[in-house]
């Protein structure tokens, strides 16, 4: 899936990016200064990228010599590189915040996605070479700082921690955002606007700073107040949250699709506008991919069912509990369409291309949970939860790393329960419900 994504040969220690936004919808200079390591001896390299004009590309400050082969961005430095050594790429290019793709599948559009008064992003599952030059695979992370300049009265965001505000005599302000700690290139969020930044707590302290287009503060103010809660709730299910804060940015766009960019999570204005079952539902969604999809990273999209199914089952917990439908009913009805999904869409660790997100990847991934504790119990399911959060926290890993987690904390032998439910093209008879039936396959 997705094969020319991510590149071999070399590992990105960290992104540094220079943008110098003019104006909606305008062309504006970029440049990225990317650090690595190789991994072997290299006479060229590659680089994802989508990107509009390139100007310039120098290694370790000589000039490269540059072609482009649809997103891949091949480079042969002027001198080869060993394998182990260290060494510095300088891209500039004219960027193009008009750039789009679009899906057929839960994500909708993808790339720059134009606000009344400026951008926010959505790069997943694999737009962020339309926004920077990138190793633009899951399992590839890297720290980024941003650097963005905006004119006077134009704010700017980005996942991570605000690190400068400086103001320039011309009255444009450039902003400096750093990670902190290692980010999917999937997972960034920049966005530039009129924007409110309004900060609070959570647990322990926890720096929540969402960030709200000026005219939508109070309107969205009393769902996004209830973060806290979400926190505290998920923390008891998965252990302590793994970033060192977080916040809701409000995204003033047609678009209905939610994302859980690193920290800075993108809710849709009209998420936080609409009944609050609704809006609770998908901003816990969000949050808990922090720890499962964002901290716990992915190997490959193969292993997305991990993160969507971890993210829509905490969802339907939640709003069972918070005056939603209840599980078990959700459950039900994903378990009665399962085999058709399969059929449709691949079993939920078996996607195609095409059918990444759909909905085999949300409630038909969750229900493999729901089975999992409908055969463990709630109690043993706990454990398996709060060790997967801690034990593989920081790091990327997969469908196989959770099922051998499952046999060491039960004891017992989980692959040989899980596999089934997560691959091939019949759906196992769920634990405790004899009397829940698969609807037949059409073709």
């Amino acid at each position: 899936m997705f094969p020319l994504d991510g590149n071999g040969g070399y590992r990105i220690s960290r992104y540094s990016l220079d943008f110098d936004w003019q104006a909606p919808r305008t062309a504006f200079p970029a440049s990225a200064t990317i650090t690595a390591r190789t991994t072997q001896a290299l006479s060229r390299f590659n680089l994802d990228f989508a990107g509009n004009t390139l100007r310039s590309v120098t290694v370790d400050g000589a000039e490269a010599r540059t072609t482009r082969d649809g997103d891949e961005l091949v480079i042969t430095p002027a001198r080869p590189l060993d394998k182990g050594s260290r060494f510095t790429v300088v891209v500039h290019w004219t960027a193009d915040p008009t750039q789009i793709r679009h899906r057929t599948d839960a994500i909708e559009d993808y790339g720059w996605i134009p606000t009344p008064d400026g951008t926010v992003v959505y790069p997943q599952p694999n737009g962020a070479r339309m926004l920077f030059p990138a190793d633009d695979h899951p399992s590839r992370r890297a720290p980024v700082t941003f650097r963005i300049t905006t004119p006077p009265g134009i704010q700017a965001v980005a996942g991570g921690r605000l690190t400068e505000r400086a103001e320039r005599p011309d009255g444009r302000v450039r902003w400096t955002y750093d990670s902190g700690q290692p980010v999917a290139a999937q997972l960034v969020q920049l966005a530039i606007g009129r924007f409110t930044f309004v900060e609070s707590e959570g647990p322990r302290g926890l720096p929540i700073r969402d960030v709200v287009p000026d005219a939508l503060v109070a309107p969205t103010e009393r769902y996004r107040a209830l973060t806290p809660t979400h926190l505290a709730w998920l923390e008891e299910r998965l252990g302590a949250y793994p970033f060192d804060r977080y916040g809701i940015l409000v995204g003033d766009t047609g678009l209905g699709v939610a994302l859980e960019t690193q920290t800075l999570s993108l809710a849709p204005k009209a998420d936080l506008l609409g009944n609050q079952v609704d809006a609770e539902r998908n901003l816990v969604h969000e949050l808990a991919h922090q720890w499962l999809g964002n901290s716990n990273g992915i190997r490959e999209w193969s292993d997305l069912w991990l993160s969507e199914g971890h993210a829509r089952f905490y969802e339907r917990l939640y709003s069972e509990e918070h005056g939603g439908t209840s599980l078990e009913a959700s459950m039900r009805t994903a378990y009665e369409q399962h085999d058709q999904w399969r059929r449709d869409f691949g079993a939920p660790a078996e996607p195609t291309e095409p059918n990444l997100f759909k909905r085999m990847r949300y409630d038909g991934s969750a229900l493999v949970f729901y089975a999992l504790r409908q055969e463990v119990g709630d109690r043993m399911f706990r454990k398996i939860e709060k060790e997967w959060a801690k034990r593989y926290q920081g790091k990327v890993t997969g469908s196989r790393e959770y099922f051998a987690l499952a046999s060491e904390v039960t004891g017992r032998d989980m692959d040989a329960f899980l596999r089934p439910w997560a691959y091939g093209p019949k759906t196992p008879p769920m634990p405790g419900h004899p009397d829940w039936v698969v609807r037949p396959a059409i073709r």
